[in-house]
């Protein structure tokens, strides 16, 4: 019976591998995965079905949208991000005060146009800028400003 080939298990090896994949886009069978989780949270708050981890879903695409469109994936307005970023806020008040977690007809469309840009982006950008939006989103999350990351950047 013939024997795999074994693939090496070191960190330097992971590292290789790592190096090799994240200039390529994301394999299109997890870009399909990762896109139905925001459009069944999309669909849930625009039926208005939703719940906070609906919202929080929306607020992050929204996020990491932004983050993308910056760094030269896809195209995402100012304008474009602060209404998003308005109706968004307006679902998590209307949620958390009267427990109805949706979005209206309009609100839809400015989080839907958002979706589809992000959708775009999942299948265009290189895991490295997915990776590094991903993790600015993150060190977001844990409380440090946009203002923080920017300066650590440059």
């Amino acid at each position: 019976m013939a024997r795999t080939i074994p693939f090496a298990r070191t960190n330097q090896a992971a590292r290789a591998r790592r190096s090799k994949t994240m200039p390529l886009p994301m394999p299109r069978a997890e870009v399909d995965r990762v896109c139905l989780q925001v459009h069944v949270a999309l669909d849930a708050m625009r039926r208005g079905m939703g719940n906070v981890n609906a919202a929080q879903t929306l607020c992050q695409v929204m996020i990491l949208t932004g983050l993308l469109a910056e760094a030269g994936y896809g195209d995402a307005t100012f304008e474009q991000m602060r209404v998003a970023e308005s109706v968004v806020s307006a679902a998590f008040d209307r949620g958390r005060d009267s427990n109805l977690w949706g979005l209206d007809d309009d609100g839809f469309r400015q989080i839907a146009a958002i979706v589809a840009t992000y959708d775009y982006q999942m299948q265009l950008a290189p895991l490295a800028a997915i990776a590094e939006a991903s993790d600015r989103l993150e060190r977001f999350r844990a409380g440090e400003s946009f203002d923080q990351l920017l300066r650590k950047r440059a």
